[in-house]
């Protein structure tokens, strides 16, 4: 994957959703037919999904073998894919692959059984982060893992307003 940060959101599919599908395998995600939703998901000529979400949660994934692959089979731009979402497998870590991922802003790794809190860093290459979940993995119970309160919000809120530099021409009311 290249590290162009490219993200066209302006056009907002639905997701990708092979949910509930006992998937052990993410190879079996090309012969697996993925959920329909209200909206249908649009395709690009060659027959890839042109959205930037992928949902494979309530699964049992132990690993994440052949994801790159995969996603370029189902993908048109994988490079954009921006929410994956791979709560409640079997996943025992944090795959280095997902940190080829440039553009995800939503990672849901919850109810998983990931047991080592350093697994966690791996994830500070990836920029666009901005949502992460952690909860019901046994690293919960490790000395440091600390959930993110309201308090904690509402600290790094003031943190940003006091922190933050206004570009030319910009007023700070206008970035409040």
């Amino acid at each position: 994957m290249s590290r162009r940060y490219y993200m066209n959101t302006s056009v907002q599919e639905p997701p990708l959703d092979y949910s509930f599908r006992s998937i052990h395998v993410i190879p079996d995600l090309v012969s697996e037919e993925p959920r329909t939703g209200l909206r249908p998901v649009k395709h690009s000529k060659s027959g890839k999904s042109l959205t930037q979400s992928l949902w494979l949660n309530n699964n049992v994934l132990s690993d994440l073998k052949d994801f790159s692959q995969v996603v370029s089979q189902l993908l048109e731009h994988p490079e954009n894919l921006a929410w994956l979402d791979l709560s409640f497998n079997d996943l025992t870590s944090i795959d280095p692959v997902l940190m080829t991922f440039f553009n995800l802003s939503v990672l849901y790794l919850h109810g998983n059984s990931i047991h080592r809190l350093g697994e966690v860093n791996k994830l500070a290459v990836l920029p666009c982060l901005r949502s992460l979940t952690l909860h019901g993995n046994p690293i919960e119970e490790e000395k440091g893992y600390s959930g993110v309160t309201k308090a904690d919000r509402t600290t790094a809120e003031v943190w940003k307003r006091m922190n933050i530099k206004l570009k030319k021409g910009q007023n700070k009311k206008d970035i409040l």
